[in-house]
């Protein structure tokens, strides 16, 4: 339980409704834990959350929007990966010819 925060806490602590958080569950955006009928947001998802919250109330994003948006940014992290390993095996091969 260490690493799980109350959904009520979360959006009494962030001034949204629990339905917004639910809706986000919904769309499979987030994972809601629940516990003897009380949900709870993993530690880790935290950072994620309070970025779709920031786009969503504060820069009036709508969830689909915010959907191509997390979808776009997974294929950037995705792409960078790819990059780094691609640099690593052509660094493998320029010091290999020296």
């Amino acid at each position: 339980m260490e690493d799980l925060i109350s959904m009520q806490e979360f959006c009494a602590n962030h001034n949204i409704g629990i339905s917004f958080v639910r809706s986000l569950q919904e769309t499979e955006m987030i994972e809601i834990t629940h516990i003897e009928e009380t949900g709870y947001i993993h530690a880790s998802q935290l950072k994620e959350l309070e970025r779709i919250v920031h786009l969503y109330f504060d820069l009036d994003i709508n969830l689909e929007g915010i959907e191509t948006i997390n979808h776009l940014l997974q294929r950037i992290d995705s792409m960078q990966d790819e990059i780094t390993a691609l640099k690593n095996r052509l660094r493998l091969y320029e010091t290999n010819e020296v």
